[in-house]
């Protein structure tokens, strides 16, 4: 991790040592951390200038989106909150900085005839030779678990081989975004893949010790970095391959491996609907599928109906920035 450098480096350092000591994660706030203790420094700050005016000002010069702005302030609020309680300030100075007006976040939704054509990108680009077809088809089956579980890239690197129970076709997913675990089925289609996979490492490697479901080398979990390499590539082959784009108040994200999981989301709700069932009454269990604590997360990844209906949004938005 970088140094701190300001006048601030020895609270901030005990405000990590304190946060980590309740189990919270370094990131993204140590980032946060660092930006503002570099302002501080290349500003020449001293204590007394740290007052609400100050940080109006570094809101004004950070050169960030506005919603990344918002998470640094957030984070210095927070700290500045754990100043006042070990007696620093007397008060919070960043309690009345109001945020920047945020753009909306659109995320990317692979319809399931692109998700398949993915999945089958993935697949054509498996290596054939023995040193590399076992990490290449751990991270295809990685990627199918995003598409069709809708999980978080961390949530199949960290599967042990006891998570997956071939009998009852479950997962047992630990240590979740929100601190809990969840137990969930599968579908047959993927546990096919799954055994699939575990029958061609068994072939494979005679000495398995390796306690990671999908494993990397050397008795190691499959890195994050390589399963974004290889969705990224298949993206491309396809002719998906988008960047990110800002037309006016709309952020359109480009395609992620967590897009994966917001498709999950929109597209299982739609065949819902075209089963004629509630999707209303499928939410809180779509949201204790994909281990979120309450419904209302869930209802955040639904901001559209399908592929399609983002795809107009955004042609929409193309077409009235041109003709401004």
């Amino acid at each position: 991790m970088k140094r701190f450098e300001s006048f601030l480096a020895p609270p901030l350092r005990q405000y990590i040592a304190y946060r980590r000591n309740l189990g919270y994660a370094k990131s993204p706030s140590v980032s946060h951390l660092l930006t503002f203790d570099r302002y501080v420094k290349e500003q020449k700050i001293t204590p007394e200038l740290l007052q609400p005016s100050f940080f109006l000002e570094l809101r004004k010069d950070l050169k960030l989106e506005p919603r990344s702005i918002n998470r640094v302030l957030s984070t210095l609020r927070v700290f500045f909150q754990f100043m006042v309680r070990r007696g620093y300030y007397i008060q919070n100075p960043l309690r009345d900085v109001p945020p920047l007006a945020e753009n909306a976040i659109m995320p990317f939704v692979f319809s399931p005839e692109q998700i398949e054509k993915l999945l089958s990108a993935v697949c054509k680009r498996l290596r054939k030779t023995q040193h590399y077809f076992l990490i290449d088809l751990a991270i295809y089956t990685v990627i199918v678990l995003l598409a069709q579980c809708g999980m978080r890239i961390k949530e199949p690197l960290g599967l042990l081989c006891s998570h997956y129970r071939p009998a009852e076709r479950t997962l047992y997913i630990e240590k979740t975004k929100f601190k809990k675990d969840r137990l969930i089925p599968v579908p047959e289609p993927v546990a096919v893949e799954i055994e699939n996979y575990l029958a061609v490492r068994n072939a494979l490697l005679r000495d398995d010790q390796n306690l990671y479901l999908l494993a990397g080398k050397n008795q190691k979990p499959l890195r994050d970095h390589q399963v974004r390499w290889r969705f990224h590539r298949a993206v491309k082959n396809i002719g998906l391959n988008r960047s990110r784009q800002v037309i006016g108040n709309m952020n359109f994200s480009a395609p992620t491996p967590h897009s994966l999981r917001h498709s999950f989301a929109v597209n299982t709700l739609r065949r819902i609907k075209e089963r004629g069932k509630s999707p209303q009454n499928a939410l809180p269990v779509l949201a204790t599928y994909m281990g979120h604590s309450e419904y209302k997360h869930t209802i955040k990844y639904l901001k559209v109906l399908d592929a399609q209906q983002r795809q107009a949004m955004f042609d929409l938005a193309k077409s009235h920035q041109e003709e401004i």
